[in-house]
């Protein structure tokens, strides 16, 4: 088995006052204890050109635009946080929200999207969803191209982000132009190989995975759905251009390199593996450089998938 990186290492080995493990939580102490400590190991924020906040119905949502972005036809992500469909906000994932949209010169959107277990799904996604209509509706106060939005998200985020690319190509909300999944969720049965090999000592545990589950999906039935478990979709034909980017030691590397398996071959795909990292490598980055380089793959991707950014 691959080794860990030494910045993995290094970030598992984190100075700070211990946690309790989520499973162990209440979701709103696991709310608080994520909010309280998230930013220590990010990297500091980067300076944008602009930082608004909208609000759609009861949707909170963060807006910010590149310091190289134009002002009007800008190209445009919606981004959607990680935190097991229980925990998070646009301000955990605010550091990769503003470097991608530097990277890029972009808007970059992100919803508050609503939480389990008060809001069980499908609820997140019918937000995320909602987010990616309004970004379309609103393209001109925004100043950015509706026909040039992309979707990403990282662990539930990546699941949500992957539900919605399924969404649009079915043309059931706008189409976008291509989705990164950063280390996603796509089988909330949990049966995979990596449960086990990384089932602790890794960040993410295999116990705090079942309980971010059985709060977002309290009825068992509903975990086999392919919005829940985007890996049992009938077909991926036709769906948006994908980068899926795996960490090696994750309990989701199985299922992830599984669905980048079926859309490299049912659609068009590009996955990258960094073999010694651990799950929220990305988010880690005062720890763990490679965390910046996920991102600059990200930004060429999104590039490449982007004819206006392309040329």
């Amino acid at each position: 088995m691959t080794q860990l990186d030494e910045s993995a290492k290094r970030a598992l080995a984190w100075p700070g006052d211990p946690e309790t493990p989520v499973e162990n939580c209440t979701p709103a102490l696991a709310r608080q204890q994520y909010l309280d400590s998230f930013a220590d190991i990010q990297r500091p924020l980067e300076d944008v050109a602009e930082i608004l906040e909208r609000h759609l119905g009861a949707i909170r949502l963060k807006i910010w635009r590149g310091r190289t972005a134009p002002c009007q036809a800008a190209p445009a992500l919606l981004y959607l946080h990680g935190g097991g469909f229980v925990i998070g906000a646009p301000e955990t994932h605010e550091d990769i929200c503003r470097t991608l949209a530097n990277m890029v010169g972009a808007v970059v959107v992100s919803p508050d999207y609503r939480l389990a277990p008060e809001h069980p799904f499908p609820a997140a996604i019918d937000d995320c969803a909602a987010t990616l209509v309004w970004m379309t509706e609103q393209a001109d106060a925004l100043g950015i191209d509706p026909l040039r939005i992309l979707v990403a998200g990282d662990s539930a985020g990546g699941n949500l982000a992957a539900v919605v690319a399924l969404l649009a190509r079915d043309g059931q909300v706008p189409p976008v132009i291509g989705q990164a999944l950063i280390y996603p969720v796509t089988d909330q049965l949990q049966t995979s190989d990596s449960y086990s090999r990384y089932e602790e000592d890794f960040g993410l545990t295999a116990a705090a995975m079942k309980w971010f589950r059985d709060h977002y999906l309290p009825d068992a039935a509903s975990r086999s759905d392919w919005r829940a478990s985007p890996l049992n979709v009938a077909s991926l034909g036709g769906v948006a251009p994908a980068l899926v980017i795996l960490a090696g030691h994750d309990v989701l590397f199985d299922e992830g390199a599984a669905y980048a398996e079926r859309l490299s071959t049912e659609a068009k795909a590009t996955t990258r593996t960094w073999p010694g990292q651990i799950h929220g490598f990305v988010s880690k980055r005062r720890a763990i450089p490679e965390g910046q380089e996920a991102l600059e793959v990200i930004a060429t991707a999104w590039r490449a998938m982007d004819p206006a950014l392309a040329r």
